[in-house]
């Protein structure tokens, strides 16, 4: 067995091993541990520790080693804490910036409200779960660490489903979100909605309870699944994004707040269903842009039905294509909330205007700290920053920062 050393952490979450001037990457190690084992095509498939981090902790998870869920339970909670930080402030100085930390949210375990699990069926049951690492296998769980326990508990309705709706060949996709309602469950991939697939399914949210069971698009609607957001109550589509935990939710929203307080009139980006245009029309006007036509459908409806909110406004726009020009950005403050590839054709327009204040909200450091570095070279300042973990024990990781006008 070959002796190595893991020098520090990729983006992945996989430990960057040395031996001489050989590297490879080899999962569930740490920083400063020893491993032995054969590299393969640049990965150590299956290292065994020598030399234990003093970080190293028992994964309290059965299914961890083959499930490829969670890559970081084995290291300890301070650690990760400040793995995800350094994440960021490395993206970022990659790019010449640095910024205060001004806080870091962790969520707690088993509380995720929002999963999305993989189905199969097969000639005893069916299979429910995450995929195992780099692999197409579906880990059957039993007991997930990261789930709330509405959903844990779910686990056998949610197997039954495949059962009745998924091809032998096929693979189901299942959005599951804890509602106040109840569950609301989307499913994709399935057999085509029958009569007799129907009565099954019917059947199968009523034993369940589930709010909503939507198969493929076509809804089985027991009861609004509703979600608050500040004073509005908000149906979201099935399977629409949604924050992973509230607890996360409730980090973002606060930090965006904490920026734009004051504003009048605030443009939100990439809003969504309203995660940060509901709460913020307590206090301003609010502009939402989604390039979706349902969310913003969604949104509307409950800012109708909600009391006390300032205008808002909204508008269906593809902002990667098309993002908003100078003469549209005459806002007091922006809220931006990006997906993975981040909003540089956005960050572009923002950077010739005059907005005083940015709250960007970010779910992948390197592309925000690209953008980052396209504002900050045309006058905007990059004044704090706040860490939320949300996806405990996996490598992602959000931000929200704060920009000011120089």
């Amino acid at each position: 067995m070959t002796l190595w050393t893991v020098e520090r952490l990729g983006r992945k979450g996989d430990g960057v091993a040395l031996s001489g001037d050989r590297r490879a990457l080899a999962a569930l190690t740490l920083p400063g541990e020893q491993i032995e084992g054969e590299e393969e095509a640049g990965r150590i498939a299956s290292p065994r520790i020598a030399t234990p981090s003093a970080d190293r902790v028992r994964p309290p998870c059965q299914h961890y080693r083959a499930c490829g869920g969670c890559s970081l339970m084995h290291g300890s909670e301070a650690f990760v804490k400040a793995w995800k930080v350094g994440v960021v402030t490395e993206a970022l100085r990659a790019q010449g910036l640095s910024v205060p930390v001004a806080g870091v949210h962790v969520s707690p375990p088993r509380s995720r409200r929002r999963a999305v699990l993989s189905g199969r069926r097969t000639k005893k049951g069916a299979l429910l779960g995450f995929h195992a690492r780099a692999s197409e296998v579906i880990v059957d769980i039993a007991d997930c660490h990261v789930l709330r326990p509405d959903i844990q508990s779910a686990l056998p309705l949610l197997r039954r489903l495949v059962v009745a709706g998924a091809s032998r060949a096929g693979e189901l996709s299942l959005t599951v979100t804890e509602t106040p309602a109840g569950l609301d469950v989307a499913v994709t991939g399935g057999k085509p909605m029958e009569p007799a697939l129907f009565q099954t399914l019917a059947a199968l949210a009523d034993q369940g309870d589930l709010a909503r069971l939507s198969w493929d698009g076509q809804a089985i609607t027991r009861r609004p699944p509703a979600l608050a957001m500040g004073r509005a109550r908000v149906v979201p589509p099935p399977g629409s994004f949604l924050q992973a935990t509230a607890e996360g939710e409730a980090a973002l929203l606060a930090a965006a707040r904490s920026i734009v307080r004051g504003a009048g009139r605030v443009l939100d980006l990439f809003a969504g269903c309203g995660t940060f245009s509901l709460p913020l029309a307590e206090t301003a006007e609010v502009h939402a842009v989604e390039g979706l036509a349902a969310p913003l459908q969604a949104l509307d409806a409950a800012a109708r039905q909600a009391q006390g909110l300032r205008r808002i406004t909204t508008e269906i726009r593809d902002l990667a294509r098309r993002p908003l020009m100078p003469d549209e950005l005459a806002y007091d403050a922006i809220v931006i909330d990006p997906p993975r590839a981040g909003a540089e054709a956005q960050a572009r327009e923002i950077a010739q205007v005059q907005v005083p204040t940015l709250a960007w909200v970010s779910c992948d450091p390197v592309t925000f700290a690209r953008d980052a570095r396209i504002l900050a070279e045309n006058g905007y300042r990059l004044c704090q920053l706040f860490v939320v973990d949300q996806f405990r024990w996996s490598p992602h990781v959000e931000t929200v920062a704060e920009f000011h006008r120089r």
